[in-house]
């Protein structure tokens, strides 16, 4: 069969036969009397071969290895030729990502296109200072897509630019709680951390529900994280976790504080006094780990007005330990001046 048969008949170009001789992938059987190359079903079932190999992304060289050398290995080059594809999977779907990204921010031309493609470029910087500072400008109006920022918040380590994604995404408004939500769900303890973090940042209604979903997290962090928040926004809900705070000595401060705005409510005063006191019995008697929370207890108590935090103020000004005694009839003291 002479060149211009094969080539119609399995879709190779006689170009590229000429160029498979010249490699020594193929070598026609023989040779008319006028010189044409003449080829035989061998010839053409080893063109199938190569164009096979090719096929799964093979280079010529190493179609000529598979075809040539008895000790070559089949297993070994598809395990290298299943890396290459998940990497060109990742390379397009990474693309892919971005173009969408670009996409959603709805470009008006191509000064918005190529200012989204630059924020997006940094925000993936290696460079702390480069991701902090395309936050503040996407946070500023810049052309980021919700989900971009999402994505970053969820991933980012350094709490400089962290703190600055947080800010950006709050100003977007609640664009991005659902993504967020997702994160919260993520099986990841560090990027459940991130998220709440974010969502605490964003003041619409339905972060309140999100936070309040938080509190029942497996991660003491997050539940914190979620308390704070929820204090913060004088909701209910938080209050047993606020206590816990301030029993376990985890931003006790900061839980007091929350505490005692929360108990401006007269009904929430008393639950938060009778949630305290039932912690002051707690504990292994004398031991510094009780005595300091009792401490702690006592200085809480300072800002929950009522009958009972007042009660329970009394008892502690006779506390056994002069420390714990001391710090009640200061607060005590402190109560009676307002």
């Amino acid at each position: 069969m002479l060149i211009g048969d094969v080539a119609r008949r399995s879709g190779v170009s006689a170009r590229m036969l000429r160029h498979y001789e010249s490699l020594g992938l193929l070598r026609p059987t023989g040779r008319t009397g006028a010189g044409y190359r003449e080829y035989s079903e061998e010839d053409i079932r080893r063109i199938f071969h190569i164009e096979s190999l090719r096929s799964l992304g093979l280079s010529l060289r190493e179609v000529a290895r598979a075809l040539e050398d008895p000790g070559f290995r089949p297993s070994e080059l598809i395990d290298d030729l299943i890396r290459q594809a998940r990497e060109r999977i990742a390379t397009e779907t990474e693309l892919l990502t971005r173009l969408r990204r670009i996409d959603a921010a709805g470009p008006a031309g191509w000064e918005d296109v190529l200012q989204a493609v630059a924020l997006l470029h940094a925000l993936g910087s290696e460079s702390p200072g480069k991701r902090q500072r395309a936050a503040l400008s996407a946070g500023e109006g810049g052309s980021v897509p919700v989900e971009a920022l999402v994505e970053a918040t969820l991933s980012e380590a350094d709490p400089i630019v962290a703190g600055a994604l947080r800010w950006a995404l709050a100003q977007s408004g609640g664009a991005g709680l659902v993504l967020l939500a997702e994160g919260l769900g993520s099986p990841v303890a560090e990027v459940r951390r991130r998220a709440v973090q974010a969502v605490a940042e964003v003041p619409e209604r339905d972060a309140t529900v999100l936070l309040v979903d938080a509190l029942a997290d497996h991660d003491v962090v997050v539940r914190r994280s979620a308390a704070l928040a929820l204090g913060a926004r004088e909701v209910a809900d938080a209050v047993p976790e606020l206590i816990e705070m301030v029993v376990e000595e985890a931003n006790d401060v900061d839980a007091a504080d929350a505490l005692s705005a929360l108990a401006r409510d007269p009904v929430l005063a008393d639950r938060i006094a009778a949630g305290l006191v039932d912690r002051l019995g707690n504990g292994t008697a004398g031991s510094p780990a009780r005595l300091r929370q009792r401490q702690r207890l006592a200085q809480a108590l300072a800002d929950i007005p009522g009958d009972t935090a007042a009660r329970a103020l009394a008892e502690l000004s006779r506390d056994e330990d002069r420390t714990v005694a001391l710090t009640a009839a200061y607060v005590i003291g402190l109560r009676d001046t307002r």
